[in-house]
C-alpha cells in the first residue's frame, strides 16, 4: 500500500476535523454467503482465508486503546476476531525499527518480538500467522523499500547472505513463541524494487535467498511474493513471467487490492485468475480496506478523506459501504477457482486513544509507536517530519470507541467453516512471564530487556513481577532470584 506521506496526513486533519460523514448502523445479511465452493482442498483443509492484519495491536494496547464486543463488554481483540471466524493473522516484521538510543520509530513498533507475541497470541485463539517480513528498519511499499541500517553497504552477495539468515532467525523465534506459522511473506508490496534493488532480475536472486530460509525451516509453510496494483495487468504479467524466468520456488501471487486506488474487482478477478492458471500458483488479497466515514478519529488526518478527494469511491461511505467492498473482495478471489485463497483486511483495529488531548496523543505515539510514525523516524526516514497517528482509522472494522461495526460481519460469510472455534469464556491473555524477548527461554538476555524497561522508566504490567505498580529494582531482584533457583 503506497503510504502517503505523514504530512499529508496532517494537512488533511484539518478539513477531517471540521466536516464529517455520519455513521449510520448496518445490519448484516446473515442469510448471504460467499462460498469458496471450488477451493483447492489441499489448501488449508479446503477452508479460506479470512484474514486479519493486527501488526500495531501490542503498541495499541500499551497506549490504552481498548476493545469491546457486541455485548459493550471490554475484550481482548484476538478473541473478538476468532469469534467472528478470523482464522489467519498477518503481522509485518521490521529488522530494527527504533535509533541509536532505543527510541520507536512507530508504525506499531514492529521488530522481530513484537511479532512473536502477537503470532503466539493468535495461536492461543486457533489462528495461523502469515509473516509478513519486510527487510527494512520501518515502511516497505511501492515507493520506499530502504534496506535496513546495518544492510546499507552490503554488496549483492552478501545481502543475500544476510536475507537468508535473517528470515531463519526470524522464523526460528516467532515458532519458538509459539505461534502457528501458515505463511510467510518475502517482501511487502514488492512492484519492481526490494531492499533498495531495482532490478527484477536480481531481485528474484534475492527472493530466493528468503524463500530458501522459509524451505529450509519449514517445507509445509506456504511462500507469498506480494505486489501493490492489481489494475496494471500488464505489470502483474511482467512480475509473474520474470518469476518462471528465474525458477522461483514459491506458492502464493498475493496483492493488495484498495478499491480506491486500483480498480474494479472484475479486473482483480481477471489478472489473478489468468496468473493463477497460467503459473499454477495460490492468489490472495494481502491488504484491503475502505472507509465507513470521512470522518478522522485521532486528530491527524486520514489517507483517504472521501470528502475532499477525487479518488474513485465505488460503494457508499458508510458501514454498509464498507461491508459491500470488503464483501465483493472476497468474492472476487472465490471467482478465481481453486486457487484463489482469501482475503486479509488491513490494520481493522487501528483506532486511537479517545478522550484525551491531541497532546496527551502526541506523547503515547512517540512512546509506544502506536501511531504512523515518531519523530525518531527520521533518521531513517527523511520523509518523516512530524509525528503522527492512525491515518486509517475511518477505515477501521471498529469505531473510534473500539466497538466492533457491522461490516467486522463480513468474515462470518465466508464458508465453509471446516470447525467452528469456540473461544474461551475469558480472554487469553499474555500470560506474566520473566520471558521479556519471548524467544522461549529466560537467561540473561531477558535481564538486559528488564534493565532497558526500567531505565526507560516505562511502566510495563508484563515485567510488574511484584504487582507494586512499578516496574523497578524489586523486578529485577525477583528475576535475578528465579535464574539462581529455577
Amino acid at each position: 500500500m503506497l503510504k502517503k506521506a505523514i504530512s499529508l496526513f496532517l494537512s488533511a486533519a484539518a478539513c477531517a476535523c471540521l466536516c464529517g460523514t455520519p455513521v449510520t448502523a448496518y445490519t448484516a445479511d446473515n442469510n448471504q454467503q460467499i462460498v469458496f465452493s471450488s477451493l483447492d482442498p489441499n489448501f488449508n483443509g479446503g477452508e479460506p482465508i479470512r484474514g486479519a492484519d493486527i501488526s500495531s495491536i501490542v503498541s495499541l494496547e500499551k497506549s490504552g486503546v481498548k476493545f469491546y464486543n457486541e455485548n459493550g463488554k471490554e475484550d481482548d481483540l484476538f478473541r473478538i476476531l476468532a469469534e467472528k471466524g478470523v482464522n489467519y493473522i498477518r503481522v509485518r516484521v521490521w529488522n530494527e525499527p527504533w535509533d541509536s538510543n532505543g527510541n520507536t520509530y512507530g508504525g506499531g513498533n514492529n521488530d522481530l518480538y513484537t511479532a512473536a507475541e502477537i503470532g503466539k497470541r493468535a495461536a492461543q485463539y486457533n489462528m495461523k500467522l502469515l509473516v509478513d517480513i519486510q527487510y527494512s528498519d520501518f515502511w516497505a511499499d511501492p515507493a520506499k523499500q530502504t534496506r535496513p541500517k546495518y544492510w546499507q553497504n552490503h554488496d549483492h552477495e552478501k545481502l543475500k547472505t544476510e536475507i537468508y539468515k535473517y528470515t531463519k532467525w526470524v522464523l526460528e523465534t516467532i515458532s519458538e513463541a509459539g505461534a502457528d506459522i501458515g505463511m510467510v511473506q518475502v517482501g511487502n508490496e514488492t512492484n519492481c524494487f526490494f531492499c533498495g534493488e531495482k532490478d527484477m532480475y536480481k531481485i528474484c536472486d534475492l527472493f530466493a535467498s528468503g524463500n530458501k530460509a522459509v524451505r529450509d525451516f519449514d517445507k509445509n509453510i506456504l511462500i507469498a511474493h506480494h505486489f501493490a496494483n492489481p489494475s496494471k495487468t500488464d505489470h502483474y504479467e511482467w512480475y509473474a513471467e520474470i518469476m518462471d524466468k528465474c525458477g522461483l520456488d514459491y506458492d502464493v501471487f498475493a496483492t493488495s487490492y484498495y478499491p480506491y486506488w486500483h480498480g474494479s474487482t472484475q479486473n482483480l478477478t481477471y489478472i489473478m485468475k489468468k496468473i493463477a492458471d497460467r503459473y499454477n500458483k495460490y492468489v490472495m488479497v494481502a491488504e484491503t480496506a475502505y472507509p465507513y466515514t470521512s470522518e478522522d478519529g485521532d486528530e491527524f488526518g486520514n489517507t483517504v478523506v472521501p470528502r475532499y478527494s477525487d479518488l474513485d469511491f465505488a460503494y457508499d461511505i458508510s458501514v454498509e459501504g464498507q461491508a459491500d467492498s470488503f464483501r465483493d473482495t472476497f468474492k472476487a478471489i472465490s471467482n478465481v477457482g481453486p486457487k484463489g485463497i482469501g482475503v486479509f483486511y488491513w490494520e481493522p483495529a487501528w483506532i486511537g486513544v479517545e478522550n484525551i488531548s491531541y497532546n496527551e496523543r502526541v506523547k503515547k505515539w512517540d512512546e509506544f509507536g502506536s501511531g504512523w510514525a515518531t519523530k525518531y523516524a527520521a533518521e531513517y526516514d527523511h520523509e518523516v517530519n512530524a509525528t503522527g497517528g492512525s491515518s486509517f482509522d475511518n477505515q477501521a472494522l471498529f469505531d473510534k470507541n473500539g466497538r466492533p461495526l457491522k461490516s467486522l460481519d463480513v468474515f462470518t460469510e465466508i464458508y465453509p467453516r471446516n470447525e467452528i472455534f469456540t473461544p474461551p469464556t475469558e480472554p487469553v491473555l499474555p500470560p506474566l512471564t520473566y520471558d521479556l524477548n519471548g524467544d522461549g527461554y529466560v537467561n540473561v538476555f531477558d535481564i538486559v530487556v528488564l534493565r532497558q524497561i526500567i531505565a526507560s522508566k516505562h511502566q510495563e504490567k508484563r515485567a510488574d513481577y511484584n504487582s507494586d505498580g512499578e516496574t523497578g529494582v524489586a523486578d529485577l531482584v525477583m528475576m535475578y532470584d528465579f535464574l539462581i533457583c529455577k
